[in-house]
């Protein structure tokens, strides 16, 4: 199924959730809906089900007008957050459920179950109580449920929000492997960019009910197109700035900039993110031209990356440079250490269009 969502715009009293929201999902898309709390993500999600009202706009799955269509008559499968299992029925139950709704066959019901049964791995467990499972198990008791009634397309709330961090890492890595096995249009919902860029193949990033940037994780990474995507995506260094002449201006050290060639000099912000920092001891040739002097205020190791928190020198900000830790061993910074911080990518935002350095 195809979905195109044209001005959707929902309020709850006072307060406008969606505001004129549009986006097309091809058919077989795995798309992400990313954004804080109260961006409007979960609204959204629940307008394409049929689970809210829009106050505006229109739906349309594989062309065909659905914004007023009973939730039941829409084809799609749901799965939430807190899974909501019936306690009391067995795990065969649970996924039987909406097949008993429709008055299925007995024959038919049984082996649609055991089918969905195998393919969330679960074989054997049919007759257990949730309650005798795990929470990732009882996440794939969820979406079986969702799956049984062959929706044509996936709705999912925050599938992975009330497991702990392993078993959302495992259990994302294996609804990727089943969704390129099904090939289902598939929507989900969640706030961590991590998870929404290992599993989708599009993100929407929302924000106060408005989409900010729609593209492929590379394109939303790499291309940040409002202050607010680049902040959102982790934490970033930012800095006034200006540009002038074809470049732009930080502490005075000059980057290209051939998007603003006009004398007039203009307020700019630049981010930074940690990871596209050079870090160095001072006294390399041409480093006074290309690199900011700061002091070493703290090294934090962690893993495979060490953070180097530091100081600088001109305006006595502070501002984060990530090492490969090998790197950082050899370097072995001390608190106190003069160092340059040299920029291999910024980002610099004027009050218009993005530009990327």
């Amino acid at each position: 199924m195809s979905l195109s969502v044209r001005g959707i715009t929902k309020s709850f009293g006072s307060f406008k959730a969606l505001d004129r929201v549009s986006l097309d999902v091809p058919e077989g898309t795995l798309l992400a809906l990313l954004g804080p709390s109260g961006s409007g993500k979960t609204t959204l999600l629940r307008i394409i089900a049929g689970l809210e009202s829009a106050d505006a706009g229109m739906i349309t799955e594989n062309g065909e007008d659905v914004t007023d269509l009973h939730a039941r008559r829409r084809g799609v499968g749901f799965v939430f957050q807190h899974y909501a299992l019936f306690r009391h029925m067995s795990v065969f139950e649970n996924i039987a459920f909406g097949l008993r709704v429709r008055k299925e066959p007995e024959a038919a019901i049984r082996e649609r179950v055991n089918e969905l049964l195998h393919l969330v791995r679960l074989d054997g467990l049919g007759g257990r109580k949730p309650s005798q499972l795990s929470g990732g198990q009882r996440q794939r008791v969820a979406l079986a449920r969702a799956l049984a009634i062959r929706p044509k397309m996936l709705l999912l709330d925050e599938p992975f929000g009330a497991l702990d961090a392993k078993v959302r890492v495992e259990l994302r890595q294996w609804l990727r492997r089943l969704h390129d096995e099904i090939g289902m249009t598939s929507i989900f919902v969640t706030h961590d960019q991590e998870e929404a860029f290992e599993l989708a193949d599009r993100v929407v990033v929302m924000n106060h009910g408005k989409i900010e940037q729609h593209g492929s994780p590379e394109e939303v990474f790499d291309r940040p197109a409002t202050p607010f995507v680049i902040d959102f995506l982790g934490q970033v260094n930012v800095f006034h700035g200006r540009v002038e002449g074809g470049r732009a201006f930080w502490h005075g050290i000059p980057i290209d900039f051939p998007e603003y060639p006009h004398a007039q000099s203009r307020e700019a912000k630049v981010y930074l993110r940690p990871h596209e920092l050079d870090i160095d001891r001072p006294g390399i040739p041409g480093q006074e031209t290309r690199s900011l002097p700061a002091s070493v205020l703290r090294v934090t190791p962690g893993g495979a990356v060490t953070r180097v928190a530091c100081r600088t020198a001109a305006g006595g900000e502070e501002l984060y440079v990530d090492v490969p830790t090998d790197k950082a061993r050899g370097l072995a910074l001390l608190p106190g250490e003069r160092v340059a911080i040299t920029p291999r990518k910024a980002r610099v935002f004027l009050p218009g269009p993005e530009y990327v350095i």
